[in-house]
């Protein structure tokens, strides 16, 4: 009986031991943005387009799906008929910005930690109200003083902003 409790506790160990391990899903670090990257619903070259961008990485994918605007990639997470097997979402860091026009090719914020503005009066990449990402807290709401807007953090951005016309929730307009 007793080869019989070892065996047991021995299987028990290894399968929470490959239980745990899976658990460790390494994250995929985002790629630069090069002169290549096409918008995924507009078919452009991303850096024809001022403001932040996004980049969404599939677990099943090893190349990023471009976006020519952070608006757009969250919008890419909320459309009921786009990939769910997401392994990593980021947007371009406005805080490291080194302007408006060219948000930069490599400083890239998970947008799950990022803190977003919207409702402000500047417009992204394609001419629409944007989520305009920050990694820090302090450097959104610098901007939401001097852009107008709101900060709020990814799982807060109401989904008729990104998709519809422009207001929230509550239907009031962000702009």
């Amino acid at each position: 009986m007793r080869p019989f409790v070892l065996a047991s506790s021995l299987l028990a160990l290894l399968l929470l031991t490959g239980c745990s391990e899976e658990q460790k899903v390494e994250v995929p670090a985002p790629y630069a943005l090069t002169e290549e990257a096409m918008g995924r619903y507009c078919g452009m070259n991303v850096l024809e387009h001022a403001g932040p961008k996004g980049q969404i990485i599939l677990e099943q994918i090893p190349e990023p799906i471009w976006f020519s605007s952070a608006r757009d990639a969250l919008a890419f997470t909320m459309l009921p008929e786009e990939p769910k097997d997401i392994a990593a979402i980021y947007v371009s860091d406005m805080a490291k910005a080194p302007n408006w026009d060219e948000p930069g090719a490599e400083n890239w914020v998970d947008a799950r930690k990022a803190f977003f503005v919207i409702g402000s009066s500047v417009r992204g990449g394609m001419g629409t109200e944007e989520t305009v990402p920050f990694s820090t807290e302090a450097a959104a709401k610098d901007f939401a003083e001097k852009n107008g807007g709101r900060v709020v953090r990814f799982d807060e951005v109401p989904q008729d902003y990104v998709l519809g016309n422009g207001t929230d929730e509550k239907g009031q307009n962000n702009g």
